[in-house]
């Protein structure tokens, strides 16, 4: 009778070699390969994504003739921000700006500056008095910008239905708002450009500049330590972007309300003010470090843009006691 013989990859080798270690070692190259592959993928993304566009010089796309120069910087900031640097607060895990922070930090703040901003042009400016109606495309646009910008196309703490990501929200704002102007130039809307809505007007954007001081101050009292600070580059960043949307803003504004500024003779107070605006936008430390205000060794970088930060503030509340006066 026949011996059964059975057949095993080492009887079938060669003499003395074995094809397991082989298999073995070749899926420990491909692990190791693949690894590499995905860090690759992710690091190349996140140096050809991340971008701070902290330009104080951007030149404003012209509007039209009698429209509003600081709607036309806002609709050109979002279309920026959404369309030609990518928005990515709101990417998912695949992305490469998923592992981004100090930019999608930065885009929150410049849209929560445009937001405050719309929501005035709304109450105030985009309307002759408080009883008269409230314009239709500035109403829609205050409203838009308030979506969340970590918002992508699903929501699932709301529901699991698709929704619309941010950045859509945040172009159909400019849309609106670059029609507001289209209708501004041809006589079929409102721009109160009196010094009673300036003064309100700049009172909203100091009060929400006391806010972010407050972030600041807050952060402060745990400033120092050996601990590594995930927190202090977020508020850096997001606070920097308020800063630099509100010196863009203001700076069209400027422009905008020149005979009120020039009757009151307030363009000493406004150029002072805007410069202290344009020095914490521009405020860009290699690292961000959260040392304590009075620290040797460690700077406070947080306590250095709270300063200019306030410096604006208050530059702001005094042209505001003179418009009233």
């Amino acid at each position: 009778m026949a011996q059964k013989h059975e057949l095993n990859w080492d009887e079938d080798a060669p003499a003395g070699r074995s094809l397991a270690p082989w298999i073995a070692r070749a899926g420990g190259y491909g692990f190791i390969l693949l690894v590499l592959a995905v860090a690759g993928y992710y690091l190349v993304g996140m140096a050809l994504t991340h971008r701070i566009s902290d330009d104080v010089d951007q030149a404003l796309s012209e509007p039209p003739p009698g429209a509003s120069r600081a709607v036309q910087v806002a609709a050109d900031l979002i279309y920026r921000e959404t369309e030609q640097n990518s928005w990515t607060a709101n990417n998912p895990f695949f992305l490469p700006g998923y592992m981004l922070d100090n930019m999608p930090n930065y885009q929150q703040g410049i849209i929560s500056a445009l937001s405050r901003f719309a929501i005035e042009m709304s109450d105030q400016l985009g309307r002759t008095r408080g009883t008269s109606e409230v314009d239709r495309d500035l109403d829609k646009a205050a409203g838009l910008l308030k979506w969340p910008g970590t918002v992508w196309h699903f929501d699932l703490s709301t529901s699991w239905a698709p929704t619309t990501p941010a950045e859509k929200q945040y172009l159909a704002a400019r849309k609106a708002l670059l029609a507001y102007n289209e209708r501004l130039a041809a006589g079929d809307a409102v721009f109160e450009k009196r010094a009673d809505n300036l003064q309100a007007t700049l009172e909203r954007m100091t009060a929400d500049l006391g806010s972010a001081s407050a972030v600041i101050d807050r952060h402060l009292m745990q400033a120092g330590g050996w601990g590594v600070d995930r927190k202090v580059d977020d508020i850096f960043y997001n606070v920097k972007g308020r800063l630099y949307g509100y010196y863009m803003l203001l700076r069209e504004l400027g422009v905008d309300f020149d005979r009120v500024i020039r009757d009151r003779e307030l363009s000493a107070a406004w150029s002072q003010m805007l410069d202290s605006m344009r020095a914490g936008a521009q405020l860009d430390p290699l690292v961000i470090v959260n040392g304590t205000p009075d620290g040797l060794f460690f700077p406070s970088h947080l306590a250095v843009q709270g300063f200019y930060l306030l410096r604006a503030r208050t530059q702001l509340r005094e042209i505001t006691n003179i418009l009233q006066k």
